[in-house]
């Protein structure tokens, strides 16, 4: 469980909070847990009401939700918490992001908070749920921020039920969060581009008077002609004072109380460092007997121009940082609007949210599919292009399953309702996609830790860079201190910093999600880029998971058609796994199956019956030594009733077992007449896939609970050298397990209940899609077309997103590193150069760009096809 410190200055308002506590079945129950939770630091009162099965608690001084969660676990009992995602208005940089973060984790209620600058949100993870939220909301404004729960109303605290909670629509509901967002970052940037531009205007004459006197002497006698006295410096002073106030009123209005509050972001060192620039030039306008005659300079022109280049990089991110997010505003985008549904002997059609389980669904050419089903009559081709990544349509008949947000091609059909809302498979995709794009990678823990001394830091380095300059720098060095302090405050801005790592989850995991790879949890973005061993199961994974009939080998006097006739119309009285793959082989070539009579199934051995007047028997090698029909279990042995095993018998059913076939054995009227393989084939992909992981230098194991034989026959066609068989899950632990105690982190993919341990021991775990419910939600990534190759394109995703951050990083600390020695005035003792504040703007709005243009690059991402 993880606990969180909180100190004790940034406690808010202390509040009774409502825990609903699971697992209580009497009133000793109450007694142990109301036990429990008094001896919780911090807690003062609580009481513990079994008939709503709540505990309230009253916290103190030293309250933390992660203890009280553990006391109550140790006790026997589950405290239920729940995840808010808030969007947090006004954040600017990564400073910003830590602020925000510490401010919830103060809310005694609070057990972790995590909070993405790309996306604007915060997930919070907290004791009583939405009855936090007020708690939440004041402890966010008090460091000057502003937080709505996400998809609701203005205010944090009046969220729209109705929008939010409709357990049969959260994809519509996750729709409309997201038609949210898209609105207010439609006014940010429409607001930013207005306050651009005004700036733009306004600040064009100043840098055309001041810039162009310095580039062209003769402007300068020119100006003062036109404008005598001190009419030139008031009118910049206009101009420069409409900016500030104006456009520049944003840096202004979040900057100066956060730096009040011992708190400077982002936008505390534009203030700072613009405001700094405008003063002086005020003096200088105003009372030049103030300063010396070497030192009387005006720069309205560069405060200006700073303010009107950081809008227009605000501009340039916002703009990028929605792009960020089309993915699932792509995904969103797949849902069907409506539903032709029959209902009281009517079709009619009704909104998408109005579908219910059960309902029959009619689906016409060309339409969009609108929930998930099982088709009851009719045939088509379906689009699943954005489920799998595939772009071949897939047939669809009586009993197929059909996926929301599909396209129908040509055909129509009827289907019934067996997923709607939440239950959607594209609404789960949705979900998976929100949360691993907010979620905050190891390596973010150290850009945090930066970040949280940075912009101090910077300050602290203004300071010292002006008192260096007016103790030694040349005259006048009031002016060289100025420029210098005002270039580090302005350049040294951390946006990049907070944007590096966020921008990259986001746009990667979106891709991922196109090519039908679910990262169900961010950190797997980064754990999987580490993996040393790539362990898989075989059945479901390696192979289809479906026997097949391979071979039939027939003795002498039997035909293959007629051994499958028979085989097949007995076999099909049998609910064995192979039973059922030799019926559809005889199905595939259209053989029709006879009426069978007297059938007897004789557990572990077989099965035998009359067909067509005749007894046919179908089992393993001891049943037809049972039987009388070989002597000992094996093909080598002597048949009885005057048949014969060839050579050639004998070589097949050998080759066969060894390529990892089973072999059922078919006796016709007491004589051997056949041997039939069966076995789960290799998925077509699986052999590439494994080829092009071991091309990228990773160790391949397969871990099965099939029999030594079968699996190193596998093994070998698939290109795995290393096997574990015979194994209960507990087995495949054990082997996980043995190769992490040896440093290596591994990677496991399966797709069964029986998988389920093995995918939580890894370090990462990669769920097969097309397998069961357990192994998907035990996993952190999830592959939705049922193929390896996926595994090879989230390994693959997973080391571009890892390289990305490592370029955005490297840019965002290494630009400031290298860049406020400069603007410092490193250069100047060398060779007589300063860094203008201007350029430094200029710089700081690139930073930012790039690295969301760097990271947007990854909307492309190649993979191995």
């Amino acid at each position: 469980m993880n606990m969180q410190s909180r100190p004790d200055t940034a406690k808010t308002t202390v509040e009774t909070i409502l825990v609903p506590v699971e697992g209580m079945t009497c009133a000793s129950c109450v007694r142990r847990v109301e036990k429990a939770v008094a001896s919780v630091p911090g807690v003062e009162e609580s009481a513990v009401n079994f008939a709503s099965e709540t505990l309230s608690v009253t916290p103190g001084a030293g309250f933390s939700a992660g203890a009280l969660i553990a006391a109550i676990e140790k006790a026997g009992y589950e405290a239920k918490t729940e995840t808010l995602v808030l969007e947090v208005e006004d954040m600017t940089c990564a400073s910003c992001v830590s602020r925000v973060e510490k401010a919830l984790k103060s809310v005694p209620s609070v057990e972790t908070a995590s909070v993405n600058l790309a996306t604007g949100e915060a997930v919070v993870t907290v004791l009583g749920g939405i009855s936090a939220m007020p708690a939440l909301a004041a402890a966010v404004t008090k460091v000057g921020y502003v937080v709505r729960l996400s998809g609701g109303a203005e205010t944090a605290s009046s969220r729209s039920d109705a929008a939010t909670d409709d357990p049969r629509h959260p994809a519509g509901s996750a729709s409309a969060a997201g038609d949210g967002r898209e609105a207010r970052r439609e006014r940010e940037v429409s607001g930013l581009k207005r306050d651009f531009l005004i700036a733009l205007v306004l600040t064009l004459p100043l840098f055309v008077m001041e810039m162009g006197a310095h580039l062209y002497p003769p402007l300068h006698h020119v100006l003062m002609g036109l404008f005598p006295g001190n009419t030139l410096y008031l009118l910049q002073f206009a101009l420069a004072t409409a900016v500030l106030a104006g456009p520049g009123r944003r840096f202004y209005v979040k900057g100066i109380p956060a730096l009040l509050r011992l708190a400077p972001d982002m936008n505390a060192l534009v203030a700072m460092g613009t405001g700094a620039a405008y003063l002086y030039s005020l003096v200088t306008t105003f009372a030049p007997g103030l300063l010396p005659s070497d030192a009387r300079h005006v720069y309205y022109e560069a405060a200006t121009v700073i303010v009107t280049l950081i809008l227009l990089g605000r501009l340039l991110e916002a703009r990028a940082k929605g792009r960020t997010g089309a993915a699932i505003r792509k995904l969103a985008g797949l849902q069907a609007k409506s539903a032709r549904v029959e209902r009281d002997g009517e079709t009619r059609d009704i909104a998408l949210s109005e579908v219910a389980l059960g309902d029959v669904v009619v689906v016409r050419p060309g339409e969009r599919i609108p929930v998930d089903g099982r088709v009851i009559d009719g045939a088509s081709s379906v689009d699943e292009a954005m489920i799998s990544g595939e772009p071949i349509p897939v047939e669809k008949g009586p009993d197929a399953t059909v996926i929301g947000g599909t396209v129908n091609g040509s055909g129509s059909f009827r289907f019934e309702a067996t997923g709607v809302g939440a239950d959607m498979m594209l609404s789960r995709i949705i979900r998976m996609v929100q949360e691993a794009q907010g979620a905050k990678l190891p390596i973010q823990k150290l850009v945090d830790e930066v970040t949280a001394w940075f912009v101090p830091a910077v300050i602290g380095i203004a300071i010292v860079t002006f008192l260096i300059w007016l103790i030694l720098g040349p005259e006048p060095a009031y002016t060289h201190g100025l420029v210098a302090a005002v270039a580090v405050l302005i350049i040294a801005c951390p946006c990049a910093m907070g944007l590096a790592t966020p921008t990259s989850i986001m746009v990667g995991t979106g891709r991922a999600a196109e090519l039908g790879v679910l990262f169900r949890k961010g950190e797997a973005l980064q754990s999987l880029a580490q993996v040393d061993w790539v362990v898989m199961d075989k059945t479901g994974t390696i192979t289809a998971g479906k026997p097949e009939v391979s071979e039939i080998v027939t003795a002498e006097g039997f035909g293959e058609t007629e051994v499958l006739r028979l085989t097949a119309s007995l076999e099909a009285r049998s609910e064995h796994p192979l039973a059922d793959a030799i019926v559809r082989a005889a199905e595939a070539r259209g053989i029709v199956l006879s009426a069978v009579e007297s059938v007897e199934a004789v557990a572990g051995f077989g099965v035998t019956g009359i067909v067509e007047g005749r007894r046919i028997a179908a089992g393993a090698d001891r049943f037809m030594v049972k039987l009388g029909v070989m002597q000992e279990a094996g093909p080598n042995s002597s048949p009885q009733g005057g048949g014969a095993i060839t050579a050639d018998l004998t070589a097949a059913v050998s080759r066969l077992a060894d390529e990892g076939a089973s072999p059922l054995y078919v006796a016709v009227d007491g004589k051997l007449a056949a041997a039939i393989a069966v076995a789960d084939p290799i998925k077509e992909t699986s052999a590439r896939a494994i080829a092009a992981l071991k091309a990228r230098g990773l160790k391949l194991m397969m871990v099965t609970g099939d029999n030594r034989r079968t699996a190193e026959a596998v093994a070998k066609r698939a290109g795995i050298d290393a096997i574990v068989a015979e194994v209960l899950p507990a087995g495949k632990v054990s082997a996980i397990r043995d190769l992490q105690a040896k440093g290596g982190k591994v990677a496991f993919v399966g797709d069964g209940i029986n998988d389920a341990p093995a995918l939580a021991t890894a370090d990462t775990g990669i769920a097969i899609g097309t397998g069961t419910d357990v192994a998907i939600e035990s996993a952190d990534v999830v592959l939705v077309n049922g193929d390896l190759m996926g595994a090879l394109h989230a390994i693959e995703l997973s080391d571009r997103v890892m390289g990305n951050i490592r370029q955005n990083l490297f840019w965002a600390f290494g630009y400031n590193v290298a860049l406020i020695p400069v603007a410092a005035g490193l250069l100047y003792p060398l060779f007589g150069v300063t860094f203008s504040p201007v350029l430094g703007a200029a710089a700081m709005g690139l930073s930012s760009v790039f690295v969301l243009t760097n990271a947007l690059r990854l909307r492309t991402a190649k993979v191995t096809g």
